[in-house]
């Protein structure tokens, strides 16, 4: 039975829509617009549990110690990008290709799906696990690979400077890419077939297909699943904290391992609350370029 049915007829009045939203309309205020408006307050103050004498009211001072004193957040705001844009590039690029295959008439088509897909019903957690046993240096894949030469005998991937970003980025596309394959798979079979038949009949070759009839079909989908993928590598904490906990020498850290570091670590919660402010306006530019940039929802 519908809500609005509870409500007498003769007892509604302009004020009833309202009474059916506040639930929800007081939800959103008490676990999303209170949470934002607390981090904002906490940016204007100094907040430090280990020195509460210098606890008050700071201003911009922490936006000024952030962006002129403070190297370590354009470090990780740097390798941030880096790590967003390798991970979503390839994770779009791998995505399409299984999308595509597993689009395909074959024989074990359903096994192959539930494999290509599978990876994404496991934890971040437990995916770092995984991946931490396969790159120890003593029963892990270095340890098959220098068998054959190819790696010296304790090898270990996620302790060395120019292996680490490769082993972190391996472990989440891994984990990413059947995201973007179930997306645009989804999107790919509500494609009318009558337009490849058409294309064939003119004489379109495959590639000349995929250019003018696949692609222009996916383009919402494909905006819509990088930008999504781009806000949660961004936030991304879980793999890269249980894989390398941001190190060697702060080599993986993004912005929000960072912020983790300044307010869970050295308590320091006012800088942190700044930390986060930044990376929110961040994302919020960002956001709102890309789908203007991309036109997310025109008619082509």
């Amino acid at each position: 039975m519908a809500v609005a049915e509870v409500i007498p007829r003769r007892r509604r009045g302009p004020l009833t829509p309202y009474l059916l939203i506040a639930p929800a309309v007081l939800a959103m205020l008490g676990f999303l617009v209170y949470p934002m408006a607390s981090v904002f307050y906490y940016s204007l103050q100094n907040y430090t549990v280990n020195k509460p004498w210098e606890n008050g009211f700071a201003g911009l001072d922490n936006f000024r110690r952030m962006l002129a004193h403070d190297p370590l957040f354009w470090q990780s705001l740097g390798f941030t990008a880096k790590w967003v844009l390798v991970e979503v590039g390839l994770q779009l690029l791998l995505g399409l290709l299984l999308a595509l295959i597993v689009n395909e008439t074959f024989v074990g088509r359903a096994v192959s799906r539930a494999l290509v897909f599978s990876p994404w019903a496991v934890s971040g957690v437990l995916t770092t696990g995984i991946w931490v046993l396969l790159y120890n240096p003593t029963t892990g894949v270095s340890r098959y690979l220098a068998d054959l030469g190819l790696m010296g005998y304790g090898a270990a991937p996620l302790a060395n400077p120019d292996m680490v970003f490769g082993a972190a980025v391996l472990a989440e596309l891994w984990r990413g890419v059947p995201f973007f394959a179930i997306l645009l798979l989804a999107d790919l079979q509500t494609i009318p077939r009558d337009l490849y038949e058409a294309a064939s009949v003119d004489g379109a070759s495959r590639l000349r297909r995929f250019r003018h009839v696949t692609l222009p079909h996916l383009k919402d989908a494909i905006i819509l699943a990088t930008l999504l993928r781009a806000v949660w590598e961004f936030n991304n904490v879980d793999l890269l904290y249980t894989l390398t906990g941001g190190g060697p020498a702060h080599q993986t850290t993004t912005l929000p391992l960072y912020v983790a570091a300044t307010a869970a670590q050295s308590h320091d919660f006012g800088y942190g609350a700044a930390l986060t402010t930044a990376g929110f306006l961040i994302l919020t530019f960002f956001s709102v370029l890309y789908l203007r940039l991309s036109k997310f929802g025109a008619r082509t």
